[in-house]
């Protein structure tokens, strides 16, 4: 099998300029350990379980590298206080969420749910960096938000900074704050993504970057879609919903959204901000189809949303409420109907690439 290589593969001592996002430790080790770049979404996660989680994909992988994953959004609450948010949700919204638990006949959840375990604050988000940075992860990302602070910190011990954005007026500003890489993320990725396309996106972004490199997300599902993201001018690609049909990422996965992953095509997602308050594309379910209804009240901002429906989300999955149960996914899942390996995965995004990159090779004079 040829190697698919930019400047970055170098750079960065990887195989495949081919990053993957997941939000479960197996998955992001066996990325890195296939010739990728696994990166840890610890969003929702105490720094403590940083701490432990980062030394255990460190365990795993070696000295080869692997990333971490923030989400940093400005104009959160300074404290972790469920109540002062509690205290200010209407009370049209909360009938409306109690409404659900009676239709659907939800039992309580036994604990918080995962929007739930702490409200997204700035006094949080310190203690995570900082988890962060006391970590040997090499590389610090920001999936919303960039702080230029946090930034410097990171890159002062040494690890590389990278910013996901979804607009070519973010460029500027993420470039400014430090941001050694950018992740151009297009109207089809899953979970938080923005209004523009990806193909529409990125040559603006990869103009604009100047000599900061840019990676592709959104759509990214096939080695067509890795060679297709080279020609635009980036320097590799981040993929996301591929690993969610990985049999390392079925431990994370609830069997039910196994199975509504494994069927649902690219018109099957939709976005929707009722799942944190900021938009977020996911496989169409009951849930999503409740909060599009007329009567539905419109969803909260974050960190609010996260309050209002958390420990909902939270026994919806722990007491199988399979109407409601659903994943975040992009568009791409319309290319993934079973559940295969990682290395399996990228074997077929390489070896495809590599093919399709010499196709184009063959076809200049």
């Amino acid at each position: 099998m040829q190697k698919v290589w930019t400047p970055l593969c170098e750079r960065l001592g990887i195989d495949y300029p081919i990053f993957g996002f997941a939000h479960d430790v197996a998955t992001v080790a066996a990325i890195t350990n296939a010739g990728g770049y696994g990166v840890y979404g610890a969003t929702r996660r105490f720094p403590d379980e940083i701490r432990e989680e980062l030394a255990l994909i460190r365990s795993l992988v070696g000295d080869k590298p692997f990333g971490v994953d923030l989400v940093l959004p400005p104009g959160m609450p300074e404290h972790n206080s469920r109540e002062a948010i509690e205290a200010e949700i209407s009370e049209e919204h909360k009938n409306f969420v109690s409404g659900l638990i009676e239709k659907y006949q939800v039992p309580p959840a036994s604990g918080p749910g995962m929007r739930t375990r702490f409200i997204r604050s700035s006094e949080v988000e310190e203690a995570q960096i900082q988890a962060v940075l006391e970590s040997s992860v090499n590389m610090f990302a920001c999936g919303i938000g960039a702080p230029p602070e946090v930034l410097r910190r990171a890159k002062a011990l040494g690890k590389t900074t990278l910013a996901l954005i979804g607009s070519p007026h973010h460029v500027q500003r993420a470039v400014a704050a430090g941001v050694d890489m950018l992740v151009a993320q297009g109207y089809d990725a899953g979970a938080h993504t923005g209004p523009i396309g990806t193909y529409s996106l990125v040559p603006q972004i990869v103009d604009a970057a100047g000599d900061v490199p840019v990676l592709v997300a959104g759509g990214v599902a096939t080695g067509r879609h890795v060679a297709a993201g080279l020609a635009m001018g980036a320097a590799g690609v981040w993929i996301g919903t591929a690993w969610l049909l990985s049999e390392e990422h079925q431990e994370h996965m609830h069997p039910v959204n196994t199975e509504k992953l494994k069927a649902a095509g690219s018109g099957d997602t939709v976005i929707t901000r009722s799942e944190s308050g900021k938009t977020f594309r996911q496989v169409r379910s009951g849930w999503s189809q409740e909060w599009e209804a007329e009567d539905a009240p419109k969803p909260l901002k974050m960190p609010y949303q996260d309050v209002l429906v958390g420990d909902l989300l939270g026994a919806i999955e722990e007491h199988d409420i399979e109407p409601l149960i659903h994943s975040g996914a992009g568009q791409s899942i319309g290319y993934f109907d079973e559940v295969r390996s990682v290395q399996v995965i990228m074997d077929d995004l390489v070896e495809e690439a590599s093919a399709v990159l010499r196709l184009q090779a063959s076809f200049l004079k």
